[in-house]
């Protein structure tokens, strides 16, 4: 926390909040946009069901069968890069940070910016401890971890479109 953050990060965090309304999910839609370092779109991901199986709104309301089928929206945005090499690329999630098993995928490919929401009260009794490992993980793995704070995420346009 407490580095910067700019008109681009709020950017593509809204991407990926626009990204997530892509999910199928009826109780948490996640999105993921992964950017290169000229600022360009690399990837995108939402969480949903892998391709060529059943995507059902009953499977999703069966919450053992969604989270054994489930792939989340990070994992997605990387495996859609086509082999693109991620090294020093940034990855953005919305509505909140990814899980510890995502991380240490978005590591081992080379993200080494990943910026998201900070947690919501709500969030943090759910993850919480995931994203205390998430927050280690960045520590130790040298990723650069930018958790916004939600009062900051309401923007005017105006500045996100860099016109002041």
């Amino acid at each position: 926390m407490g580095i910067m953050f700019d008109k681009w990060d709020y950017r593509y965090l809204e991407m990926s909040r626009l990204v997530s309304t892509w999910s199928k999910d009826p109780s948490t839609q996640t999105g993921a946009v992964i950017v290169r370092p000229n600022r360009s779109v690399a990837s995108v991901g939402f969480n949903g069901f892998p391709r060529k199986m059943r995507d059902d709104p009953e499977l999703y309301a069966n919450r053992e069968e969604k989270y054994s089928r489930i792939v989340h929206c990070e994992m997605n945005a990387l495996l859609y890069t086509n082999d693109e090499s991620l090294e020093g690329y940034t990855l953005y999630t919305w509505p909140f940070i990814s899980c510890d098993r995502c991380f240490v995928h978005m590591v081992q490919a080379g993200i080494a910016r990943f910026v998201a929401p900070a947690a919501t009260e709500e969030q943090l009794t759910r993850w919480g401890d995931a994203f205390e490992r998430v927050r280690s993980y960045a520590n130790e793995a040298n990723v650069e971890l930018i958790e916004v704070p939600r009062d900051q995420l309401e923007i005017p346009l105006n500045v996100v479109l860099g016109i002041v």
